[in-house]
């Protein structure tokens, strides 16, 4: 009997051990050791090009914290980051909530806000660069409306505003499947019980939805987080980080040193900063809303 039960168990470890070997291999290839790679890089002093490099320690991270163009770009990517975290959640919160409801058009309109999603983010880019940067003055200046007649993109305010609005046109349908996902396991029998009670919507949203679904605001806390602070390729499509790289974000000035600059260690330095950054912010998201989870 526990030779069967060994076999039975080995068996079952065999084909996980199958099935999850992939996953662990492409995680080792493509994340693990690039990781590596960026880090041992970073202390040196290596353009990209050149057979030789020098081991120089820490100074490339010295000089990264000292640059304040790379400040710069800290300060912007977390400014467009808070936006970014405020409008996916709050909108895609509320799109769920009215797309939960008994509407004839519901499932139509799923796929309308979600197909944003499926198109490539740098084709939304340059799709969108040519509707705000041309066709909508050359509308602006054919109607006489005057909000129009300028290219936004060419000015620091609007510039930021289109990053925006494009961001949120692209990604939001992508965090309404997730909350509507959430709002369809709220129990209606306790909404129900709730509204005979004499419980307002206020109060059937704040005390009874709002802690039933609180996975799936933890996820989409953590998604919208972390892919709003190492937004790249909307950002280099759309704007280019302009005007006068009032939008470039840390990604896109990586990016830029690494290839544009051939200053690669000095780019992987920042890359290792960012992605502690990130990690540290992630981490403590993840913990702050995992613990409320727990106390409800």
């Amino acid at each position: 009997m526990k030779s069967k039960k060994t076999t039975l168990k080995t068996k079952n470890n065999f084909v996980y051990a199958v099935f999850v070997a992939p996953a662990v291999l492409l995680s080792i290839l493509f994340i693990f050791v690039p990781l590596l790679i960026g880090l041992y890089y970073s202390c040196r002093d290596w353009n990209g090009i050149s057979i030789s490099s020098n081991f120089v320690g820490i100074r490339n991270y010295v000089n990264a914290l000292s640059d304040k163009g790379f400040l710069g770009t800290i300060g912007f990517t977390l400014k467009f980051a808070f936006v970014m975290v405020t409008g996916y959640n709050v909108l895609g919160l509320t799109l769920a909530m009215l797309l939960n409801m008994n509407l004839k058009l519901k499932g139509i309109l799923r796929a309308v806000y979600f197909m944003p999603i499926v198109i490539g983010t740098a084709t939304v880019g340059y799709l969108w660069n040519f509707i705000i940067g041309s066709f909508l003055p050359f509308l602006g200046r054919t109607f006489g409306i005057g909000m129009f007649e300028k290219n936004w993109l060419a000015y620091p305010g609007t510039a930021f505003l289109s990053l925006v609005i494009v961001s949120l046109w692209q990604g939001t349908g992508y965090y309404m499947i997730i909350y509507l996902a959430g709002l369809q396991g709220v129990p209606t029998d306790l909404l129900e019980a709730a509204e005979i009670d004499g419980a307002g919507f206020r109060d059937r949203f704040t005390k009874i939805i709002l802690p039933l679904i609180r996975p799936s605001i933890t996820i989409c806390l953590f998604l919208s987080i972390v892919n709003s602070l190492k937004a790249f390729d909307l950002n280099y499509a759309l704007t280019g980080g302009g005007p006068y790289g009032t939008t470039k974000t840390i990604a896109y000035q990586i990016f830029l040193d690494a290839f544009n600059a051939d200053q690669l260690s000095y780019a992987s330095a920042k890359a290792v900063i960012f992605s502690v950054v990130i990690g540290i912010v992630a981490i403590i998201q993840v913990k702050t809303t995992r613990r409320k989870e727990v106390e409800m």
